[in-house]
């Protein structure tokens, strides 16, 4: 059966508020033909079209009765409206058992949507010492869930509001928004995007009620589908692929891909003969993500059929020593491959050989490498000479088969050192692909290497790289980007220059570094050759900094639970009126 991301099974009938306002009367009224003949007439001109025979008086020209006859009916109209039938009230609203927000972070949370359109001064021109409020809501909101709390009734809809403005803010606004932002959005057409991604917000059936979870897969929103096909696969996985299975066949091809996009989470050998079958979809964009999430999977078929195909194609070449590479790309892109998700047409400016080469070496499994290629270490292998000038195609297609199998391990080898020119990498020079590497690293390894780069070569390269570090940005890595905007601001640049890091910062950088920057705010001293007022810009800047870093913490104790100790003098948290006692070992939602 068809489905679209937006539009339920079966369409309830949904009332706004304005179908109990009045509303013209379902069956048209003489007059009201009568009037589209009038506009036709003074559209067209009475000469090339006569108005309707009632509008036409005796003694009066064309033009002068067309005039009353409309004067006539806009009073009619005005007047002949019916009051609507009685509109059904909707059902109630979902409950929502999650905590209520402490009086303090709801006052903060009004704050932040009633400034989010606010103008920002941006433009290149001066912004001033006070924080930007907008660029606060998105880290408000994730500390919001992380505490579980639920949104404030009245703040509902402008929460929404926010989130159909800034597409950035909608996972976690509707997150936050939790059960009540699919009821509300179904009375305004405005908010119709949660119901395509609102997949936190469905109210779900419970596990013992197969009949109710088969109606909601078959009849429900798409969002609601989503969301009913993550939780289960949550608990149990081979229910959730078996009620993908039961209407796999009748699904839209983008449905298919998105449910199909849904399994990368928690992806295990198990989905691998549901994947194998989507092989062989009638849509290639399906095929293709089938092929990527069996690659992933280093011990599928796919994936071995791809090792032994790449290894055809790169070995080390006996001739010189076995010290270098050899590539010898594919000359024919045959049906197995293209069975297997290799596109044969290449994207324009793209060799086909190159092209086939390099999907074939990304869906191998890293894990094969070593062994065809000498029992060396990955560090050792990208730091191998590549023969007829096939380096780069190779390195590139080992980058984005580390990111897509998330090995750490290749990850760290085909970034280098930090310390390194950045166009010297021994994987790849793109700051694009070193973010994706970055992202496969634990946190602690990627804000280290982040720190070194930055003390190595400065802000201007790292933009890119800072914005994969976990927040708030370690000690490390915080000392290493304020140092950076101390020796920037002490060569006389102007700040806007650094505008971008500067926003990073105010959003990332642990409050604790307050103490550190205080001593940046004063207006320096200008040196010889500076650019004329960039100590005031910069005075400005760091202030600001030190403000945004203020309220942040303030923002986030606000939203602590307020705890005390009951009349046995056991620990418990309050939280807007209701007492609860922490578990052992952990903390009470």
């Amino acid at each position: 059966m068809t489905k679209t991301p937006d539009t339920p099974r079966t369409p309830p009938t949904i009332r706004t508020p304005t179908t109990t306002a009045t509303a013209t009367a379902t069956a048209t009224a003489p007059w009201e033909s009568s009037w589209e003949g009038l506009v036709t007439s003074a559209l067209l001109g009475t000469d090339r079209r006569t108005p309707p025979a009632e509008a036409l008086s005796p003694g009066k020209d064309a033009p002068v009765a067309l005039l009353d006859a409309a004067a006539l009916h806009t009073v009619r109209r005005r007047a002949g409206l019916l009051p609507a039938p009685a509109a059904a009230p909707p059902d109630r609203a979902p409950h929502d058992g999650r905590a209520r927000l402490p009086t303090a972070a709801e006052r903060r949370l009004m704050q932040l949507l009633a400034d989010r359109a606010a103008p920002t001064g941006g433009g290149g021109g001066r912004r001033g010492t006070a924080p930007d409020l907008t660029e606060l809501l998105p880290q408000w909101l994730a500390a919001a869930n992380a505490h579980g709390y639920a949104v404030p009734a009245p703040l509902l809809p402008a929460l929404l509001d926010a989130a159909r403005a800034r597409t950035d803010l909608r996972p976690q606004a509707l997150a936050f928004a939790g059960p009540r932002a699919l009821w509300l959005a179904r009375l305004n057409p405005e908010w119709k995007f949660a119901l395509r991604g609102a997949s936190g917000g469905a109210v779900l059936p419970a596990a013992q009620d197969p009949e109710a979870m088969r109606r909601l897969w078959e009849e429900g929103l798409f969002a609601e589908r989503i969301a009913l096909l993550s939780a289960v696969r949550a608990r149990d996985a081979e229910t959730a692929r078996a009620l993908l299975a039961s209407t796999w066949p009748t699904e839209r091809a983008e449905d298919r891909l998105m449910f199909l996009d849904s399994l990368r989470d928690g992806l295990t050998a198990a989905d691998e003969p549901f994947l194998e079958l989507a092989l062989s979809d009638r849509s290639r964009n399906v095929r293709s993500t089938a092929a990527e999430l069996l690659s992933a999977l280093p011990g599928s078929a796919l994936a071995a059929r791809m090792a032994s195909r790449a290894a055809t194609c790169v070995g080390m070449d006996r001739t010189g020593g076995g010290q270098v590479i050899t590539v010898e790309a594919p000359h024919e892109c045959d049906a197995d491959m293209q069975h297997d998700g290799v596109v044969p047409a290449p994207p324009g400016g793209r060799g086909e050989r190159s092209w086939w080469l390099g999907q074939l070496v990304e869906a191998a499994p890293l894990s094969r490498w070593p062994a065809r290629l000498g029992g060396r270490t990955p560090e050792e292998i990208v730091a191998l000479p590549v023969l007829d000038g096939w380096a780069d195609e190779l390195h590139a297609a080992w980058c984005r088969a580390a990111v897509r199998q998330r090995d750490a391990r290749w990850s760290a080898a085909l970034l280098g050192s930090p310390t390194a020119p950045p166009d010297a990498g021994p994987g790849t020079t793109s700051l694009a692909e070193r973010a994706k590497l970055l992202a496969t690293l634990p946190e602690a390894e990627r804000a280290d290497w982040v720190a070194a780069f930055i003390a190595a070569h400065g802000l201007p390269e790292a933009f890119q790289l800072l914005g994969g570090c976990a927040v708030p940005w370690s000690g490390a890595l915080g000392r290493s980007v304020v140092d950076a905007l101390d020796i920037a601001r002490d060569a006389g640049s102007y700040p806007w220059s650094f505008s971008g890091v500067m926003g990073l910062a105010e959003r990332c950088l642990d409050p604790a570094e307050v103490s550190r920057l205080e001593l940046l705010t004063a207006t320096p001293d200008e040196p010889e050759g500076a650019s004329p007022g960039a100590g005031g810009y910069w005075s400005e800047a760091f202030q600001r900094l030190v403000s945004t870093l203020r309220l942040r913490a303030l923002m986030l104790a606000e939203l602590e639970p307020i705890r005390g100790h009951d009349a046995q003098g056991q620990e418990v948290q309050e939280v807007q009126g209701s007492v609860t006692r922490p578990r052992a070992g952990g903390h009470c939602p």
